[in-house]
């Protein structure tokens, strides 16, 4: 019982957080605060994965967090190198 309860406040912070995020990422006042909130959104999704893993007790969603976080920090490197290349032009 008290587990589920806990698995249910897990998911219903980390998807709170998801909301505010997304939030930001639409009305971000420039391109870094966009960058930084879609790494913070790939993040939060990551660990909603794992806490999903856990308490799921299925092994694919831990192998698809580590999957997605791997591309998610690569796309934010590339990115984050694009912006520089464009500021210093």
């Amino acid at each position: 019982m008290k587990a589920e309860l806990l698995q249910w406040i897990w998911v219903a912070m980390l998807s709170i957080g998801i909301i505010l995020v997304f939030i930001r990422l639409l009305i971000g006042k420039g391109r870094l605060n966009r960058i930084m909130a879609l790494d913070t959104l790939t993040t939060i999704t990551t660990s909603l994965l794992m806490v999903i893993s856990i308490y799921s007790g299925e092994r694919l969603f831990l192998d698809v967090a580590i999957v997605y976080a791997i591309l998610a920090f690569t796309s934010v490197i590339a990115v984050a190198k694009y912006c520089d290349a464009g500021m210093r032009s």
